[in-house]
């Protein structure tokens, strides 16, 4: 319980405390928010005008309701404070430095294949996610920041792949001979995430460049070092 208190401190009590240091010091204010705030999406693909499909008490609910609570927050302060803010709602985004073990499906696939182990998907490997490589996420991050948008906007790859095929790619690119494990699903784990980056196009003229299979193929190198390293440390 401890985690999930801290990640609910920090949606709450931690966005406060720096909105109103961005408020006493006239600072912009650029929130990262998350695709996790559609929930498991009845709408398809997510447009920021959707409201989403949460449930507020479920496994995931600390980590879902303290962005919710945090996106109230900043647009609260914009409206009654005139803070400059920003609100990006992030997709799936990976890339060299993405945590190993932080449990995001591309650093699983990728330490486990680099490891030799079998790769764990959940259920039945059709849920549908849409990855963003990190230099296509700055990019529009810094666009958003710039512009006089205060409303939420998608920044994230809108090509959809299942579970299994981002397996089965991340397989090819490792030349990993690594089986598949499929485990049970866990309780409202989204089935289809794609953004709907229609206003970022238009307002931001932005949209992602790097494709899955070059973004794994520049994300190698790093997951391979982590790999050694663990190696290293096991030696030890």
């Amino acid at each position: 319980m401890g985690k999930r208190r801290i990640v609910l401190q920090v949606g709450s009590s931690g966005t406060l405390n720096t909105l109103e240091l961005a408020k006493k010091y006239k600072a912009g204010y650029l929130h990262a928010s998350t695709s996790e705030c559609y929930g498991d999406p009845l709408v398809h693909p997510q447009v920021e005008t959707y409201w989403g499909n949460v449930n507020p008490i479920g496994p995931r609910s600390v980590y879902d309701e303290a962005k919710r609570f945090s996106e109230a927050a900043v647009a609260a302060y914009e409206r009654y404070h005139g803070v400059n803010t920003h609100l990006v709602r992030i997709f799936n985004t990976y890339g060299p430095r993405l945590q190993a073990n932080d449990g995001r499906v591309i650093s699983n696939f990728m330490m486990q294949a680099l490891r030799g182990d079998p790769l764990t998907i959940y259920g039945d490997g059709s849920q549908t996610r849409s990855f963003c490589y990190v230099s296509d996420l700055i990019d529009g991050i810094v666009k958003l920041a710039w512009s006089n948008e205060h409303l939420p906007t998608n920044i994230g790859n809108p090509v959809e792949w299942t579970i299994l095929e981002c397996a089965k790619e991340v397989l090819a690119i490792t030349g990993s001979k690594s089986e598949i494990s499929f485990q049970p699903l866990p309780q409202d784990d989204p089935k289809q995430r794609r953004p709907d980056i229609t206003k970022a196009r238009t307002l931001l003229g932005w949209e992602p460049k790097v494709m899955l299979h070059e973004g794994l193929g520049l994300s190698l190198p790093y997951f391979k070092s982590c790999v050694a390293a663990e190696k290293s440390t096991t030696a030890v």
